[in-house]
């Protein structure tokens, strides 16, 4: 089957389309507090002062893993069968002053992920739907 046109898994997540994509977060403006994905009120203060804000596209690996084994569904959406299931790596990903990203670590293998290494955004394909590739994001490598 041939995809005729993408769009995000869920348009409130990033940019898109865009050359640059950045995530979509909120920032407190009674506290500072930015959190992601966006929301509409504070978990540190509880006020309902949040704006909507553009994430730094790059960040520094703070944290990994690999992710071995087909999680539950839901959430999951992946192959139905432990056989098809493809380890992956995930991780937290500062985004400086701004917030920690829970992602997937992509273009990097086991052996050259590294605490502290610099990323960047990525936007990749999620699953078809129809005639539409779905997208979502995770972190490469800094170029």
């Amino acid at each position: 089957m041939t995809t005729t046109k993408q769009a995000p898994i869920d348009p409130g997540l990033f940019t898109f389309p865009s050359d640059a994509p950045c995530l979509l977060g909120s920032r407190c403006s009674n506290c500072d507090v930015v959190t992601f994905p966006r929301q509409a009120g504070c978990p540190s203060c509880s006020q309902e002062a949040m704006e909507d804000v553009d994430l730094d596209r790059f960040g520094k690996v703070w944290t990994w893993t690999t992710q071995a084994f087909r999680p539950k569904t839901p959430p999951y959406l992946g192959p139905e069968t432990d056989q098809t299931f493809v380890p992956y790596i995930v991780g937290y990903v500062e985004l400086a002053g701004q917030v920690k990203v829970e992602a997937r670590l992509v273009d990097v293998t086991v052996e050259d992920v590294q605490i502290g290494m610099d990323v960047e955004l990525a936007i990749v394909p999620f699953c078809i739907d129809g005639d539409t590739e779905m997208l979502t994001f995770a972190f490469r490598p800094r170029a």
